[in-house]
Order: structure tokens, then sequence, then C-alpha cells
């Protein structure tokens, strides 16, 4: 958790790059991420020094190499604890020349983290603006690893503009409200073909650290952890920057964060490789049929990007293996053969288990368009037998562009329903429906079938759902309760306002004779 001191750091960091010149939030992070990259390869170096001391033997792995660089510098002074302490002018040559040009150079380490630093820029304009950044940086506590993760968390909150190609950053409670339904264990494969800052398989991580804390005592498991479960793609290269640095301040050592066109690449290698699909996919609109991948058009012949994708989870899924994505209104009740056709692939071919209906609001500022998070498991046999829906109509904020919390910060975000302390009142509930969207997906298999569908959740059998022509909105089979209202007749209203009209008369009548 962060404390205010923490995020007041955080908040004059961001501050000191407006004020200096850099005002596009996105490449502000990008050049605090090269900075806290540096920062991390120094910490990384001054480890092995200390490990060879202790055992009085040479380095077994240098990040700063003996020597000089091409320009003739030491390799040692491009360190962050050395060129910290210079001064402003002689910190900005060091870093403008050497430093970057030397962090270029890491693409052939085989991480993740230094692959994604090859073409790295150095685009802080003046040496007042780097020093001041780099006091800023230096006086943040980097050591414990919730610290640092929540730090980087509070500065992505700070990208308040929609990217390219229809992006924009998932809330935070959102995504962990569909981890927490998906339950990750510690054998999963985890992907998100839509990356960006990787807040799913952040999340995803978080939370089997939380409930499987167990798995790091295990070296098959820990090793998967750390090596092979998570999966993120992109084709952005300044998100897969801040991706991919997101996951190693969650303390992920080398998750699979890759370049790649999702819809337009073949996907031979990667097709029922993963047993969990987190996402929440840019629709873009369309695209033409010669820039997306033919398997996917084997799939389904759109060019709806958002059926593109919805193909494409079908595809990366082994069978048995679960999705959890955000899908605009339109997949739900579409009305083109593509619509019906992915529709009804899920409800036949494979297992639907659930929709949660979103308010409106959720993605403000940076949209305003409707939608809803699917869940199902792939099974290429069917399965389906009833569907799940939940209706919420509240997520704990404002859903205007403000989105201004509802409830004090403890009432906020999901409430296992375990933890008896923390559970919402009736009003509470109406601000923040959470909590209770987890509780019921729990009871999908049992009580839930039971609810009318007057209720805010319920269960619609698979027949009922053919039989509208597999429609997937919630609004197509909840049923509205009209209470009865009883009016008073119209000749005793008549009369009433003939009544009302000869009291004005005679009001009237006495202030004309007050003016005499």
């Amino acid at each position: 958790m962060l404390t205010g001191d923490l995020k007041s750091k955080i908040d004059q960091i961001w501050n000191a790059f407006w004020s200096g010149g850099i005002a596009n939030p996105i490449e502000v992070i990008e050049q605090i991420t090269y900075l806290l990259f540096l920062r991390r390869l120094d910490d990384l170096h001054t480890l092995e020094e200390n490990k060879a001391n202790r055992l009085k033997k040479p380095m077994e792995r240098r990040i700063f190499p003996e020597g000089v660089d091409v320009r003739g510098r030491g390799f040692e002074s491009l360190r962050w604890s050395r060129f910290k302490n210079e001064s402003p002018s002689e910190m900005f040559a060091i870093v403008g020349d050497h430093v970057f040009p030397f962090l270029r150079t890491l693409g052939s380490d085989d991480s993740t983290y230094a692959h994604h630093m090859k073409d790295a820029r150095f685009t802080i304009p003046t040496p007042a603006l780097l020093a001041k950044v780099v006091d800023l940086l230096d006086a943040v506590p980097m050591e414990d690893r919730d610290t640092k993760g929540d730090l980087y968390e509070y500065m992505l909150g700070k990208i308040a503009s929609a990217g390219q190609n229809g992006q924009f950053r998932t809330p935070r409670h959102i995504i962990q409200l569909m981890v927490e339904m998906t339950a990750p264990t510690p054998t999963d494969t985890i992907c998100d073909p839509a990356s960006g800052t990787c807040g799913f398989l952040v999340a995803a991580g978080e939370y089997l650290r939380e409930q499987h804390a167990s798995l790091f005592h295990d070296a098959k498991l820990n090793k998967h952890f750390n090596q092979a479960m998570f999966h993120g793609y992109d084709f952005d290269n300044t998100m897969l920057r801040i991706g991919s640095m997101n996951m190693m301040l969650h303390g992920v050592d080398n998750p699979a964060i890759t370049y790649r066109d999702s819809l337009g690449q073949e996907h031979g290698a990667e097709e029922g490789r993963y047993s969990l699909v987190l996402a929440n996919p840019p629709f873009a609109g369309s695209l033409d049929y010669e820039n997306v991948a033919k398997d996917l058009l084997q799939t389904v012949k759109t060019k709806k990007t958002e059926l593109l994708f919805l193909a494409l989870f079908l595809r990366l899924l082994k069978p048995g293996g679960r999705a959890a994505v955000i899908v605009p209104d339109g997949v739900l009740f579409g009305s083109s053969k593509a619509h019906k056709e992915l529709r009804r692939m899920l409800v036949e071919d494979q297992k639907l288990d659930g929709i949660v209906s979103l308010p409106g609001g959720v993605f403000k500022p940076y949209a305003g368009v409707s939608t809803a998070i699917l869940f199902f498991t792939k099974t290429n046999s069917g399965g389906t037998d009833n569907v799940w829906f939940y209706d919420m109509q509240a997520d704990g904020y404002s859903l205007d562009d403000k989105r201004q919390p509802l409830l004090p910060e403890h009432l906020l975000g999901l409430q296992r329903p375990s933890n008896l302390r923390e559970q919402l009142s009736k009003e509470e509930h109406t601000k923040n429906n959470l909590p209770d969207v987890l509780a019921r997906w729990a009871e999908r298999e049992g009580a839930e079938r039971q609810r009318s569908r007057t209720e805010q959740s319920f269960c619609v059998p698979k027949a009922d759902i053919a039989a509208n022509g597999y429609d997937l909105s919630i609004n197509r089979y909840k049923e509205v309760v009209h209470a009865q209202v009883q009016h008073r007749a119209p000749s005793e209203i008549l009369a009433e306002l003939a009544k009302l009209e000869d009291e004005i008369a005679v009001g009237m009548k006495v202030l004309e004779g007050m003016l005499k």
C-alpha cells in the first residue's frame, strides 16, 4: 500500500517533467522507465560485487564491463550510483552520450527487459530536469517488491489519455475482478494478446502470490512462474517496454512480453498453448482482409477487430483452457452473420460460463462505450448448460468523466465473502457491486439457478438462448417488474384545480383592493 508521502514524491517527479517541458504522459513514463531500469542494473551489479567479495572470487556476471566504452569513458562511471553524484551538466553528458548507447547494446542479453531497451531514446531536454528527476527517483524506496510495484502502477494511472488504435487502460479493480473469477493456478500458462501495460498479467501474478504462496517453495513451480507462465503481446514498442518493466517491478524474472501483431500474424506456434486468456483488446473498428491472419478468417470471416480477437482467443486456448475477456456490447447482440456464428460457437461448441454487463461509464474518461465481460471455457465439444448473467450497476466510482470514489478506500474493489468485517451494507452495495459479483459467481452452479430473472443476477438455460438466435444481451432475458400505481380520478383532480383557481381569484381581488 502506498503512503501519502510516497504518492507525493511520485507527484513531484511527474510535475518536474511537466514543468521541465515533457507534457506527453507516455513519454514521461517511458523516460522514468529507462531511469528505473538503470537504477536496477546498478543494484544487480552491486549484488554481484558483494557476492564476489564474500566468496573472494571474481564476479560471475558483470552488468557493467571492465574497461572503457568506444568514446573512452569507463563503464564504471555509467552506473546510477556514480553519475547521480555528478554535476547536472556532467550527468547530462554521461547519460546522453554514454549510458543510453550502452543501454541499447544490452539487447543481446537474454532477458525480456534488456531486449526492449535496444531502441531506448533519451529525450529529457535539459541537465537541470535530469538532475532533478534523478534526485527525486533516488529518494523513492525501491527495495520492497510490493512498494515498487505499487509505485509503478500509481505512475501508470497518470497516463490519462487514450492511446492509438482504441487502446485505453483497464481499471485495476475490473482487472482484479476478472482475475479472481478465473482463479489462476500455479500450473496455468497465461496470455494477454493485447497486453499494453501488462495489468492483467501483473494482477494474475499478485493473485498467485497471495493465494498460492507455497508455489515458491517448489523449484519446478517457481521456475514456471518466473520463466514460462506469463505471455503478453503488443505491437507498440513503448508499451512493451512499460509492460515488461511493470512485470519486473512486480517480481517476475523473465516474462515473455514480445512484439506481435496478434491479428495480423499466423498463430501456428501459439495455437492451443495457453490455459488462461485475460484481455481487454482494443476495439479499433475494421481491418482489411489482407491484413488479417488467414487462420483467424478460417474461424470467422469478418473485418471487425472485436470479433477477430474472440476468434484469436479460441485459437490460443488449449482444450480445458478458460478466458475472461472484455467485449463491446455489440458483440452480444450484433445481427451480422459473423456475430451470430461466433455466439453460436461459444454456446454450442464451447462452454459459455457467464456474462457480466458492466456499467456504461466504467471506461470513462477514455471511452463511453457499453461493455461486458465474457467468461468461457474451450472444450471443442460444447458443455454450455446454463449461462450466468450479472447486471453490474456500480463499480465503486462515479460513472462520469471524473470517476470519483463513492466509498472510503477500504470499501472499494473486491471484498472476499470470507471477510465478514468488510462486507458491504445494502446502501454500500448500491455504490459497489464487485463483492456481490464475486460471491454470486461462486454460487452459479447452485443457488444462482433458483434466482428469478427480475434479480441482479440469474441463469438462463441454453435452450432459451438458442431460441433467441444466440442473443447474449442481458436485457433480452431480464424481466422488468412494473409497480402498480393508483392514480386519482380525473374529476377529482379537476375539482381541486377549480378550487385553487377560485382561491387565486379571491386573492387577486384582495390585492386590487389594497392598491386602491
